[in-house]
């Protein structure tokens, strides 16, 4: 079931085992491309791991958040989402485009050379007024999507 992933050199440093939980849901991330709930992460666990409760779950999640192994979203629909925060590639940095009418997430990740720029120089700019080590950000942007606005 498991072959070698970028997050085993993860958990060696940072002196933590991959126990099965820890590893099942990786999995299930890994395989996933939508931004999926703790409790639908529970389900799919379920089905290998029965004995896997949902409180370890959303333990297991909160720590891999902390060591940015996942990221976790709030799209505003009252439940947190989560993705791996990187892939084969390296790290997955997009941003999000969210329907108020139906609630789908569009992932942007074709950033013109100009997004870009304006991105760095934005983060370079907060670093140096406050004085803060900028590590990552999420930007969401909210509204009405094709298939919604067509209705």
């Amino acid at each position: 079931m498991m072959g070698p992933h970028w997050w085993y050199n993860r958990f060696r440093g940072w002196g933590y085992r991959l126990t099965i939980p820890r590893q099942a849901i990786l999995e299930i991330l890994s395989k996933s491309d939508k931004h999926l709930s703790a409790e639908e992460i529970y389900l799919e666990v379920h089905k290998e791991y029965p004995s896997i409760g949902l409180a370890t779950i959303y333990r297991t999640l909160e720590l891999l958040v902390q060591m940015g192994i996942v990221n976790k979203f709030d799209f505003g629909d009252g439940r947190a989402r989560y993705e791996l925060a990187e892939d084969s590639k390296g790290p997955k940095h997009h941003h999000h485009l969210i329907c108020n009418v139906c609630g789908r997430v569009i992932d942007y990740r074709d950033f013109s050379e100009e997004e870009k720029n304006f991105f760095e120089s934005l983060e370079r700019n907060l670093s140096q007024r406050y004085n803060f080590e900028i590590k990552n950000h999420q930007v969401m942007f909210y509204g009405i999507c094709d298939k919604c606005k067509g209705k």
